[in-house]
């Protein structure tokens, strides 16, 4: 083994975080029931101003991914600061009777509006209980027969006046079906029709005559009958008002009474006074309506008179904390239903409907920012509605509809709610770059951590959200090894040996599988981590369905991959391949030619539009390292081809850069690659190696080849060494490396991976500017030189 081998080589102790069971011992229920919420400082400490500020604008964007905990932090805290605060006042909407088109809001006391519902309920019930019964009182009977009397005795002497007048003519007045007529008399006796044609023309003219004159005479004498009858009319009219009034007066005073201390409520009865007087005559006592029932009269009598009360509250539950999952603008800012009746539609102020706006109104709204985004008009409402302070209910698609269709406009309620918008940091960048109004309206960023430290007060805190988790499920008590396990999961998803991830909802996951494990088997009292690890097996299993196929396809030797033997220009790079919810790590073949020419280094995949632009970027840095490295004293000049042998979807990334480097140089060189080591790795223009993602399967992926095709004690995986933080490899990997049947070396810089690649010295630079001349650089440095020998000698 080389001297970088040996020096690179990690040992067992550094593939893995350092877990022991006591980390994860709880000492008593209690602290799983006071465990708070572990991380997110800086977005704690955001959310507490920006919940607190009143100002206008002071509105918050929780930036952070899915399942850290955002909404359960938030909702934690808002519901102990909610609780703090009055509770607002409860909105109505009441009929405006004069334009019915446009309904009054009407605010109450949080609690007394089911109260004023009863109350009007019982208003109206009284109502039907007085009318129309209490016109059958003798006290108005008499005065409508006073009323009556005097325009019949009005009448009366005006007709005995025609009819005396008639009578001294021999003519008889008569009154039928309501008209008056005259008949001639003969004798003291009225003619008939075919009595009055038999008499002489002369005494039929004089007849005829008379009647013309008595005519004018009865119109002269009932001239004001008119008058007489809209008189009448009035003081009827009036008199059932005041009886009506004076009736109905008492039961509002009562209310007034009830409602002294509620500005919002005497305020409606003043309304209410001044209309229900008519209302009740036109419903109640119109005779016209006989075929009206007490149900109909007490419906017609809610549409006019019942509050709609849009949200009810509790005095003393604080301000409200409303989440609205599904944000459409119906949702949202309310909507008005539409009925039928007899086949014609209407509406009333009685069928606004309220939205997660009137909700929250003295509260806090929480909304999700992708499916607020994904909704029409719904954002620029929102806006309008918390820089104007002001939430209005209307139909946003009424421009589109028909100009006949007939619909409210009710009056607008002031607002003052805390939004809160939970997205990604994708959404928030975007409104930030793009929407001027999104800054001026949301100034309050809460940033959710990725990540929480891997500390001992962290891991007590994670452990104690397993159990409580646990507990509120009802699951079999989970031991510290289990917990162990579960822990040991967060830090692989987070890639890191200091850092667990802060999607606890991933943990908690693995928590509900490991379960169904154990009630499965039964064969415990307790939850332990065989069943914990019998759930990530089976998660494996599900999604592992493509990565066995590829490993299938590297044995049948269909993908061309060696993992024993040297060849030159030839290495195994890692990969990793993310289809779905499937990721797994698998080698790639990396081959380099190198010929006499000035074409520079072409990088295959770019040319076929395969390579991404990263990827690209760590192909042309290659050209960099050639030219500082070995260029000092004459011109590079190398034609040279790398490609990913059977790639045939798109590649990006720099995390091949290193093997691509080191396949060169075994072009160059001619110097042969041990296959039974793969390598991962981006390097710099001096060399200098980098970080890559995915290390962790991209060492289990050649593990798993290994073993399957059978494990020598050579093979072993390249990393860079500032990947070391990030390793959290499983049991068998360890254990294989323990064993020493697999090696994984960690290098700095390139001399060192070539080295281990290579079994030569990478060699180093002496005062004269040479390198030794069996090293890998001096090799390189002779090959590149007679390159250029080459084409000087061409051009000469």
């Amino acid at each position: 083994m080389s001297t970088a081998a040996v020096t690179c080589l990690l040992k067992p102790s550094q593939l893995s975080a350092t877990l022991t069971e006591s980390m994860f011992s709880v000492s008593s229920e209690e602290a799983i029931e006071r465990q708070p919420f572990i991380g997110h400082d800086r977005a704690k400490e955001a959310l507490e101003f920006g919940l607190s500020m009143d100002a206008i604008g002071f509105n918050v964007f929780a930036m952070g991914e899915h399942g850290t905990g955002r909404q359960t932090l938030i909702k934690q805290m808002l519901t102990e600061l909610a609780a703090e605060q009055d509770t607002p006042p409860e909105w109505c909407y009441i009929n405006n009777f004069d334009d019915n088109h446009n309904p009054y809001k009407l605010y109450v006391s949080p609690g007394d509006g089911k109260q004023l519902l009863t109350r009007i309920n019982t208003f109206i019930d009284e109502l039907l209980a007085l009318f129309p019964e209490i016109f059958d009182n003798p006290g108005y009977q008499r005065q409508k027969a006073a009323i009556d009397r005097e325009f019949n005795q009005k009448y009366d002497e005006a007709i005995d006046t025609v009819e005396q007048t008639a009578l001294n003519h021999s003519v008889l007045l008569y009154e039928e079906k309501g008209e008056v007529g005259f008949s001639p008399l003969v004798d003291g006796k009225p003619l008939g029709d075919k009595e009055f044609a038999s008499l002489p023309e002369d005494k039929r003219k004089e007849f005829y005559e008379l009647l013309e004159a008595l005519e004018t005479l009865l119109s002269e004498q009932l001239l004001e009958l008119p008058l007489w009858k809209r008189e009448s009319s009035d003081k009827l009219r009036k008199l059932k008002n005041e009886t009506a009034e004076q009736s109905i007066r008492p039961l509002i005073k009562e209310m007034e009474h009830e409602f002294a201390s509620n500005l919002g409520v005497l305020k409606y009865l003043s309304k209410l006074k001044n209309h229900v007087v008519d209302t009740v005559l036109e419903i109640l006592v119109d005779e016209s309506n006989e075929n009206t029932n007490d149900k109909d009269n007490r419906k017609l009598l809610v549409e006019q008179f019942l509050p709609n009360l849009l949200v009810e509250r509790k005095l003393g539950e604080g301000a409200p904390v409303v989440y609205e999952q599904n944000p459409t603008f119906a949702n949202l800012f309310g909507h008005i239903d539409v009925s039928s009746f007899q086949g014609a539609t209407y509406t009333s102020y009685r069928l606004i409907r309220a939205g997660a706006l009137h909700k929250a109104n003295g509260g806090y709204l929480i909304l999700d920012a992708d499916k607020l985004m994904q909704q029409p008009l719904v954002w620029n409402r929102l806006k309008l509605a918390l820089k104007t302070q002001r939430l209005a209910i209307d139909n946003p698609y009424a421009e589109l509809g028909q100009g006949s269709s007939y619909s409210l406009q009710p009056e607008k309620i002031p607002l003052n709610v805390k939004v809160i918008l939970l997205g990604g940091s994708d959404v928030y960048y975007m409104l930030q770059e793009y929407d001027q109004e999104f800054t001026e309206l949301f100034r309050v960023l809460a940033d959710f951590d990725r990540h929480i430290d891997n500390d001992h007060g962290s891991l007590k805190a994670y452990a104690n959200l397993i159990r409580r988790r646990a507990a509120q499920y009802n699951y079999p008590e989970v031991l510290d090894e289990a917990v162990l396990e579960l822990v040991r999961y967060a830090l692989r998803r987070a890639e890191h040996q200091h850092k667990i991830s802060a999607n606890i909802v991933q943990v908690n996951d693995l928590l509900d599988e490991s379960v169904y494990w154990w009630r499965k088997q039964s064969l415990e009292s307790k939850l332990t981590a065989e069943f914990v690890k019998l759930a990530l097996a089976a998660k494996q299993r599900r999604t592992g369905r493509l990565s066995e196929t590829w490993l299938s396809e590297i044995k049948e030797r269909q993908v061309l991959i060696s993992t024993d033997g040297s060849y030159v220009g030839k290495v195994n790079g890692l990969t990793v391949l993310e289809i779905g919810d499937s990721v797994f790590g698998t080698p790639a073949r990396i081959t380099a030619t190198v010929y006499a020419g000035s074409n520079g280094v072409t990088d295959i995949e770019r040319e076929v539009d395969l390579g991404k632009s990263i990827h690209s970027k760590g192909v042309l840095l290659l050209t960099g390292y050639l030219g500082h490295k070995y260029g000092q004293d004459f011109p590079v000049s190398i034609s040279a081809n790398i490609a990913i042998e059977q790639s045939y979807g798109h590649i990006d990334g720099d995390s091949a850069s290193m093997a691509e480097l080191c396949a060169l140089i075994s072009a160059i060189t001619k110097l042969p690659i041990d296959q039974s080591i793969a390598i991962t790795g981006s390097i710099n223009q001096h060399g200098e190696v980098q970080s890559v993602g995915g290390v962790n399967e991209k060492i289990e992926g050649f593990y798993r080849l290994c073993k399957d095709k059978g494990l020598t004690g050579k093979q072993g995986v390249i990393i860079p060494k500032t990947n070391v933080i990030n390793l959290m490899l499983e049991q068998d990997v360890i254990d294989a490396v323990n064993a020493g049947n697999f090696h994984i070396y960690a290098v700095e810089c390139i001399d060192q991976a070539i080295e281990i690649l290579m079994s030569t010295s990478a060699g180093t630079i002496n005062k004269t500017g040479r390198y030794p001349r069996k090293s890998i650089h001096g090799l390189a440095l002779d090959k590149l030189n007679k390159f250029a020998s080459i084409l000087d000698g061409a051009e000469e």
